[in-house]
């Protein structure tokens, strides 16, 4: 009787053994792991100082900078200067005391905005000098259009129509893009004057790039030097304007061939009736989408691909320049309408 008990017990343990063999544990199936939360990048805050607000380009300017920086989830302050050095650096102290992550300065002066710069690093605020290289100062990106090129395609275009007694008539003195243009303008008028085909009869300068005192300038020339003039080589359209005013007084409009810069509309209005010879256009939309962007990539410490550098008189500036175009009677429409700059109908009203 034990025997069988025992013989029972045993074949029931080899029984349960098997059916536990058969039955297959389930495979554990490891929790998912959540994604580490990434935060929102920070929303920076870009300040923009400019010269002045009456100046026809810095409106569009403006507009598209405020633009982008919204599309780059940027929001963007800005003050107007009116063209006074002094205040801009006030206003400077004002945006930097706004907490803004980076400072942008179309400069009224290229040595004075230096004090913002400063100002700006002591508070770890980076700076980007825009369209005008401010000096002497540890600014941090600088964004352009190549300014001597700008300078010989002034002066090439007029060459290229006429030689004779030239007037040279400068931008503000005190702007470092004015003395690039001018340097820009000498590489292709030197040879020309060397050569005796060119003669330069005067060379001033516009203080505040003003059209008064472009006309103003141009009047004394014709009462005193006299009407015998070929070209003026004019380094903006608002001086080109005030020069042309002069030459109109005198019956020498269009008579005389002048450059110009910037494609303001007035400028591009000039050029289809034959009183402007050339202007210089600067497409606004990539220089202000590109600076709006190098700003965000500055506040964001981030590497901005500069192609250049420039010296500013105190350290090798990274720069990123952009090309220029001539635009005359003959490329107007297809440059600045094509362009949507103008539309047609405001260029023939």
């Amino acid at each position: 009787m034990n025997a069988l008990r025992w013989m029972t017990v045993a074949c029931l343990s080899v029984l349960l053994i098997g059916c536990g063999k058969k039955k297959e544990e389930p495979t554990p199936v490891a929790s998912p792991v959540a994604a580490p939360e990434t935060k929102p990048a920070k929303k920076v805050v870009m300040g923009v100082s400019f010269d002045s607000l009456q100046i026809e380009r810095w409106q569009k300017d403006r507009d598209i900078l405020v633009a982008e920086a919204k599309k780059l989830g940027a929001e963007c302050l800005f003050q107007d200067a009116n063209g006074d050095a002094r205040k801009q650096n006030e206003q400077c102290e004002i945006l930097l005391g706004q907490g803004i992550d980076v400072l942008v300065i179309i400069p009224k002066s290229a040595t004075a905005s230096a004090r913002a710069v400063r100002s700006a690093k002591q508070q770890g605020v980076p700076v980007l000098s825009y369209d005008r290289l401010i000096l002497e100062c540890d600014v941090d990106a600088y964004i352009s259009y190549d300014n001597t090129a700008v300078g010989a395609l002034q002066a090439q275009s007029l060459v290229d129509r006429v030689q004779g007694k030239y007037f040279l008539l400068g931008g503000a003195p005190d702007d470092n893009n004015a003395k690039l243009l001018r340097e820009g303008q000498m590489q292709v008028l030197d040879p020309l004057i060397k050569a005796g085909e060119i003669e330069i009869v005067g060379d001033q300068w516009a203080t505040g790039w003003s059209p008064s005192k472009a006309r103003e300038i141009i009047e004394n020339l014709l009462v005193n030097v006299g009407t015998d003039l070929n070209a003026i080589v004019a380094s903006n359209d608002g001086t080109a304007g005030g020069a042309i005013q002069a030459l109109r007084a005198q019956g020498l409009d269009g008579k005389v061939l002048i450059s110009g810069q910037d494609a303001d509309l007035q400028a591009c209005k000039r050029i289809l009736a034959g009183t402007q010879t050339v202007t210089v256009y600067k497409p606004l939309r990539p220089l202000a989408e590109r600076a709006a962007a190098v700003a965000v990539q500055l506040a964001r410490g981030e590497t901005i691909g500069a192609d250049q550098e420039v010296n500013n008189g105190h350290i090798d500036v990274p720069a990123v320049l952009l090309e220029p175009v001539a635009v005359d009677k003959d490329n107007v429409m297809d440059v600045i309408v094509g362009d949507g700059h103008h539309s047609r109908e405001a260029l023939l009203n």
